[in-house]
Parts: structure tokens; C-alpha cells; sequence
């Protein structure tokens, strides 16, 4: 327990202090030589490890998370020591990460506003590869006075900023009260709405062209199943 307290005292100097409970940013938490290792082996991935959505695409390692418990597969070594070493800074409250999604946005590309909600532990963690992007944060809907529009642009509050080779880490408010989302845009100009400008070595009024980001997204998925447990019930 006293090895664990160490850790996440180590991690508070990571901590986004203008956001809400809690938002660690981690720059440079990989190496640009790890970085080029996990985009190699990305792309060497198998074509049916992908899954085509409309506006990004994404491959899934450890399982399909299913409210009745997600029956775990093997998660392979490139991707299973960054689980480990985001485990061991006490992220997921001392269990390990056991679930990877891995989505692919391409320069425009993104993603609507939503949760990761209850099927994960209340944290989530994410390592970008290859291009910076902006992640937005809103307040849900319904949550605004009733006669007030109800629109993305009434309900966001702020961005932060994450670059490649860096770690992002939600928890508690962040993770349970608000929803994150990316703007299919090709370009960011930075605002005083991004509230890790200083952390992430950027400037205000700063533009940054996207090109093609992979985010490796690292979470613990408390309810699992056992494979055989299923076999034994056909």
C-alpha cells in the first residue's frame, strides 16, 4: 500500500489543475522510438483486427466488453507492456488494464460527444500516436436550464490538449460527469479553452495541422468471463 501512495504521489505532478477532478497529462510518456515501434505494429496488424466506422476506424484487444462480462483474449506483448506500466502508476486503483481499443483518426476525422460509462473502471487512460488532436469536454444533455438551447456549442466547456507520445488520464468528475468528443477538423487553433497549454509546451493562439493519429485506448474492465465457463454451458 505504501509503494502504491508513492505512485500516485509521483503522478500528482502530472495533474491538470485548472480542470475538473481529475486530469493527469503525461508528455513524452513513450519515447519516439517506442512510438515508431507501436505505429509498425499497428499496421501490421491483420486487415480483420479492423472495424470501418463512419468518421474513424479502430481495432479491439482484450475482448468485447458486454454488460454480462467480457470474455478476455490474450492482449499481445507490444501492447500488454504500456497496459502494465500504466497499471503500475495505480491508475486503475491497483487492478490491471485488460482492455485496449485502438481507433485510427485520419487528418478531419472524429468523433461526437459521448461517455465510456459503467462497463469500465471509472478511469481512463490514453497514449497518442503520431499526431496531436484537441479533446473537447461537454456538459450532458439535459444538464443546462431548461429553456437554454440544448447544442454541442452551449454545452461545451473546455478542451485540453493532447500530443503524440503523451498520456491522458480521467477520472472521477471527468470521467463520470462530462462527455469528451473530437471535431472533424483539420487544423486547431489553440484558445484560453485549452486548459494544458502550459503542460502540453504550447501557446495560445498557436494553430497545429492534424495528420493521422492512432489513440491506444488502456482501461480495466472489471467483469469478465472465463472462455471455458462458456464453452461449458453449449
Amino acid at each position: 500500500m505504501e509503494h502504491q501512495t508513492c505512485i500516485l504521489e509521483e503522478l500528482k505532478q502530472f495533474v491538470v489543475d485548472d480542470a475538473p477532478p481529475t486530469v493527469y497529462y503525461i508528455p513524452d510518456f513513450i519515447s519516439e522510438d517506442e512510438e515508431t515501434f507501436l505505429l509498425q505494429q499497428v499496421y501490421k496488424s491483420p486487415r480483420t483486427k479492423w472495424t470501418q466506422l463512419s468518421g474513424r476506424r479502430l481495432q479491439n484487444w482484450g475482448g468485447l466488453p458486454h454488460p454480462k462480462g467480457m470474455v478476455t483474449e490474450k492482449i499481445p506483448d507490444w501492447l500488454q507492456q504500456h497496459c502494465d506500466k500504466i497499471s503500475s502508476l495505480g491508475a486503475f486503483s491497483g487492478s490491471t488494464a485488460n482492455h485496449v481499443l485502438l481507433n485510427e483518426y485520419k487528418e478531419g476525422e472524429g468523433i461526437m460527444p459521448h461517455e465510456d460509462g459503467p462497463l469500465y473502471h471509472p478511469t481512463v487512460t490514453t497514449i497518442s500516436l503520431g499526431s496531436h488532436t484537441l479533446l473537447d469536454f461537454y456538459k450532458p444533455v439535459g444538464s443546462l436550464d431548461a429553456d437554454a438551447p440544448q447544442t454541442e456549442e452551449s454545452r461545451y466547456v473546455f478542451s485540453l490538449l493532447v500530443k503524440p507520445r503523451s498520456l491522458l488520464v480521467l477520472q472521477d468528475e471527468m470521467y463520470k460527469k462530462l462527455l469528451h468528443g473530437i471535431q472533424a477538423c483539420g487544423e486547431d487553433t489553440l484558445t484560453d479553452k485549452v486548459l494544458n497549454l502550459h503542460a502540453a509546451g504550447a501557446l495560445q493562439g498557436e494553430t497545429l495541422t492534424r495528420g493521422t493519429r492512432v489513440s491506444l485506448t488502456i482501461r480495466h474492465v472489471p467483469k469478465v468471463l472465463k472462455a471455458k465457463f462458456l464453452l461449458g454451458r453449449r
